[in-house]
């Protein structure tokens, strides 16, 4: 799949190359040569085409307190513990945290411990030495993990140019995964608009994800217009909309899943409006899958446990988690 690209004029190939490419990868799904990586939550990879997959962009939106940053959190480090047999790395862009606190997360969610406790933000309640002991056996273990961040925010070009220097010298013949948290805070030239710096950036990734194995999963953020008060006064605008997401036609072009994470508790909604149904609120998580460019577009019920830095499947067969369909 990778593509040799020339200053001067635009690749081109003859219609039996991309035959043969679907072909092989057609088999090699088949017969297992070729996986997708598996995430904890298996109705996302029920909906998603077994997990994360190889060459396409997923951009996950929210608004402010959504979970949108601790499910990239939780989802970076899991594709390791869960995926051990496929060769792949991660360059992570954390323009919006520090990496040591996103590190931070990570043991918060595997030691059950709120951030607060581990940083020892009641003076009353410091870790005991047991903890402490706990939290080196776990750094030794997350810095197995082939994780690289890069904490300083560039603007579209830079990160390009990182992108591809780091596929040059880390991730050569392996499956790169590229996060980005998140797409907003991505800096701009001189006089150019957010709307601009967004769509300049949707170019760029559509361009690597088709270099070798690429995989991004971009965060961004969601207008204002979804805490308006007409919207949570009426059941029937409850739910997240394309025009909803910042520069929501640049990102719904490039990407090929749109993942809106939603906690309609946070603005006071205690009914979710579906259809003529409602849905519960509290400690609940919504991921409404607004585009799926294999697959349907549909809303899955997930449980907040998001003070450990997670959110959580409800147990299988449990009927207030059901799988809905999205009306559109």
């Amino acid at each position: 799949m990778e593509q040799v690209l020339n200053k001067h004029k635009l690749y081109y190939k003859h219609i039996s190359k991309a035959s043969a490419e679907i072909e092989s990868y057609i088999s090699d799904r088949r017969y297992g040569k070729v996986k997708s990586l598996k995430t904890r939550w298996h109705k996302f990879n029920n909906l998603a085409m077994g997990g994360i997959e190889p060459n396409v962009i997923y951009t996950i939106a929210g608004i402010s307190g959504s979970g949108k940053s601790s499910f990239a959190n939780s989802l970076e480090t899991d594709l390791f513990e869960l995926n051990p047999d496929i060769d792949f790395v991660v360059l992570s862009f954390n323009f919006e945290m520090i990496s040591s606190r996103q590190v931070g997360r990570k043991l918060s969610s595997r030691l059950n411990k709120t951030t607060r406790e581990l940083y020892s933000g009641d003076p009353s309640a410091r870790l005991s030495s047991t903890d402490l002991q706990l939290i080196k056996e776990e750094v030794k273990k997350i810095n197995n993990y082939d994780i690289y961040y890069v904490d300083m925010p560039g603007n579209v070009e830079e990160i390009d140019n990182t992108i591809n220097d780091f596929r040059r010298t880390k991730a050569k013949d392996k499956w790169l995964v590229i996060m980005l948290d998140h797409a907003l805070l991505t800096r701009g030239q001189m006089g150019d608009s957010e709307r601009k710096v967004l769509s300049d950036l949707q170019k760029m990734f559509m361009q690597q994800k088709k270099v070798g194995i690429t995989t991004i999963i971009q965060l961004s953020q969601m207008n204002r217009d979804i805490e308006d008060n007409t919207r949570i006064t009426n059941p029937a605008l409850h739910f997240p909309m394309r025009k909803d997401i910042f520069g929501g036609d640049s990102l719904f072009q490039a990407s090929d899943y749109v993942i809106v994470i939603h906690r309609p508790e946070i603005l006071g909604i205690q009914q979710h409006n579906y259809g003529k149904k409602g849905l519960p609120t509290k400690n609940k998580v919504y991921l409404h899958f607004l585009k799926n460019r294999d697959g349907e577009v549909k809303v899955l019920q997930f449980e907040n446990n998001l003070k450990y830095n997670r959110i959580e499947e409800a147990p299988r067969g449990d009927p207030a988690a059901p799988v809905l369909k999205l009306n559109t």
